[in-house]
């Protein structure tokens, strides 16, 4: 990778940890949350999950949160969530008062290209 940031969505590094199960299968994983957004996660650790994989994960004080596994690599993969959660919930103390606003209500677009310009009509071929 580049030291140039391409992200659109701000992440924090974090140190969690998390359940994840895989659709299809029945076992519980529990993965260490490295990096948390609103609309994804890196986890790590010792999984069967491929990329495509629909997973369930289990964030403290989140609860839990369907997702699509965009990337693997090694013991690292990337869920990107289906619907945006507030990421500062899970980074509170159990317990905490911030835990009450655990999901945003909109639909996740971290992942997803943006939309077209508004004035398409107006662009010039080169």
């Amino acid at each position: 990778m580049t030291g140039v940031e391409t992200r659109s969505v701000s992440r924090d590094s974090l140190f969690l940890l998390a359940n994840v199960r895989v659709e299809q299968k029945g076992e519980q994983a529990r993965v260490r949350v490295r990096n948390l957004s609103d609309g994804g996660m890196m986890g790590e650790g010792v999984v069967q999950i491929s990329r495509g994989n629909r997973v369930e994960v289990e964030l403290r004080n989140i609860g839990t949160v369907m997702g699509t596994v965009a990337w693997v690599q090694d013991q690292r993969f990337g869920v990107a969530f289906d619907e945006e959660i507030n990421s500062n919930a899970a980074r509170a103390p159990s317990g905490s008062s911030e835990q009450h606003t655990q999901f945003s209500g909109h639909v996740s677009h971290a992942h997803r290209p943006p939309p077209p310009p508004a004035n398409s009509g107006k662009l010039r071929k080169i």
